[in-house]
């Protein structure tokens, strides 16, 4: 990972979240999900079954994006490579949506 400062950490996981944000809007209209970016974190809601919510907020000590989906939590580190927080080579936003998916199919 790339040390950077917590000011440069701040720029790039704002910048992150608002994509993210932007990546899964068109999951508004075509799923039972809304997406919220408020104060620097980004909630996943579904109403069904039962009010569920993922949480995705940046940690900046760790200089990490923290995934909390499904009742485990995943840690997204900043890939130069990819020039986006990724876990294991798959950005934010493709794991944010292979997560909904996979919690909207196990749904009714």
């Amino acid at each position: 990972m790339a040390a950077f400062s917590e000011q440069e950490f701040r720029i790039r996981s704002d910048e992150a979240l608002e994509r993210a944000r932007r990546d899964l809007a068109p999951l508004e209209d075509r799923e039972r999900v809304e997406i919220e970016l408020e104060n620097g974190v980004l909630n996943v809601l579904f109403e069904d079954p039962g009010e569920t919510r993922f949480v995705v907020s940046p940690n900046a000590p760790a200089r990490q994006i923290w995934v909390s989906a499904m009742a485990r939590s995943y840690k997204l580190s900043w890939s130069p490579e990819l020039g986006a927080f990724a876990l294991d080579g798959e950005t934010m936003s493709r794991l944010l949506e292979r997560l909904i998916a996979t919690f909207l199919a196990g749904s009714p």
